[in-house]
């Protein structure tokens, strides 16, 4: 690799640390920074050519995100949130396994894990009124509405992947599609969501064994403050309009994965089924028109809710930093191709490695996919490979700083779930290794057993 490489390399590294310091949306906006630098700045250390924004992954996006903002604003949402909460309640000594598959299977149905504020208190509730240490579920269940982020069809780290996976055939000839990736994700992340749970149900001291805890309920007001009182959706009947929302909304997945499964079932275009980056955005687009249609859903509600402003977030981000890292990778591909291929070939965790740790760096799993995996289909990488280890591409547990374990903390009046002395000794570091790599480990045995690779 030449030095003008590796400087690029450094500058770019420069440029994602401030974006991903102030985080957010500026993470995207930075990148156009970058770009002026590298494209303007003069030669040979910088003046490369730009390269293709990922319009086909953004307008993915734009139109998964108006689908699950639609359902959000139609109040379809709070109907799963009621059904999980009855799973909870019903079943209070098995809150530390139930309640991380409550989160993984609302993120898998909505594609973002920010479903899963509106469920830690809940958790919380159930756990604390069971005697259950309350930062068992807790880390649990805001780990698990992560690690179901690479296994929804409507999540922008996993339509980004199938964008580009679609692209190339796998060992037996194959192409991997959205139905493709599902079958290994989603498996392989129940595996990775059973271990971790198993060892959250034993880890620290019970709660009538804790000192610390016992001393903190010894004051009749802060026994008050953390018993609290019951925060519950159950009672309340929902209007039927959000329910037919909600189904309309799965309806519109369904389509689409059937569609995917089956490309007979596409229409022709060129010879050739309509492609499933299109299928998508056709079907979440109409499923959200039909929501306002069939429930009178207010046009606006849509635009303002939290799922569309993150979902917005997301696309700024991706649209920036994908833009940039392309542009500095695709300048240098030959030179990675000739460095790495057999590297990769030898030691395919090394790309499991390096999604790891660009997620952590970026918070996001959709933007270390649109980083990492383009990179590693063009200097060679088999995309079975690629598929197999998708699940490392979440990895922003390394440090609590991502906001939903923050909220976890904030939601967990007993302190149990916490930030130790050393930073990296947190509540959330062991559940996220467990889940992470056993989902990562037993994907690339499926995709073996697959014949991907």
């Amino acid at each position: 690799m030449s030095i003008y490489f590796w400087f690029q390399l450094i500058l770019l590294v420069v440029v994602l640390f401030f974006g991903a310091k102030k985080g957010s949306i500026y993470l995207g906006l930075i990148g156009g920074v970058g770009l002026i630098i590298f494209v303007f700045g003069p030669k040979p250390w910088l003046g490369i050519t730009p390269g293709t924004p990922p319009v086909d992954v953004i307008l993915t996006i734009i139109a998964v995100v108006a689908a699950g903002a639609t359902l959000q604003a139609s109040g379809g949402l709070d109907c799963l949130l009621q059904v999980a909460e009855r799973i909870l309640r019903n079943h209070p000594r098995f809150v530390t396994y139930l309640a991380p598959l409550c989160s993984f299977t609302l993120t898998i149905l909505c594609g973002t894990g920010h479903t899963v504020y509106t469920l830690l208190p809940i958790v919380y509730d159930v756990a604390i009124k069971r005697g259950v240490r309350p930062e068992r579920p807790m880390a649990a269940t805001s780990i698990a509405a992560q690690m179901g982020i690479i296994c929804s069809p409507v999540s922008v780290a996993c339509v980004t992947a199938v964008s580009y996976l679609s692209e190339y055939q796998v060992a037996n000839g194959t192409t991997i599609g959205l139905v493709q990736l599902l079958a290994l994700t989603i498996p392989s992340g129940l595996v990775g969501l059973l271990l971790m749970a198993t060892w959250s149900n034993w880890r620290g001291k019970d709660l009538d064994k804790d000192p610390d805890f016992q001393a903190l309920i010894a004051d009749p007001e802060s026994r008050k403050y953390v018993y609290g009182e019951t925060a519950t959706l159950l009672g309340k009947k929902l209007p039927k309009k959000q329910w037919t929302a909600l189904w309309i909304f799965l309806g519109a997945i369904a389509i689409v994965a059937i569609l995917g499964a089956f490309s007979g079932l596409r229409p022709l275009v060129k010879g050739k089924p309509l492609s499933l980056t299109l299928t998508i955005q056709m079907f979440m687009l109409a499923g959200a028109a039909v929501i306002v249609m069939a429930t009178n859903t207010p046009p606006k509600a849509i635009g303002s809710s939290s799922v569309f402003r993150a979902g917005m977030v997301a696309v700024v981000s991706v649209f920036g930093v994908a833009w940039m890292s392309d542009s500095v990778f695709t300048f240098h591909l030959d030179e990675l191709k000739s460095a790495l291929v057999e590297e990769v070939k030898i030691y395919p965790w090394l790309y499991a490695f390096v999604i790891w740790i660009v997620s952590k760096f970026l918070n996001s799993q959709g933007a270390a996919v649109a980083v990492i995996v383009p990179v590693a289909l063009q200097i060679g990488t088999p995309p079975g490979i690629v598929a197999g280890l998708i699940s490392a591409c979440y990895g922003y547990y390394i440090l609590p700083t991502y906001p939903s374990d923050l909220a976890s903390i904030e939601f967990d009046r007993s302190g149990t779930t916490k930030i130790g002395k050393y930073v990296i000794n947190h509540s959330f570091i062991i559940p996220g290794l467990i889940g992470v790599w056993t989902a990562t480990g037993v994907g690339y045995v499926l995709a073996l057993m697959y014949g991907w690779i």
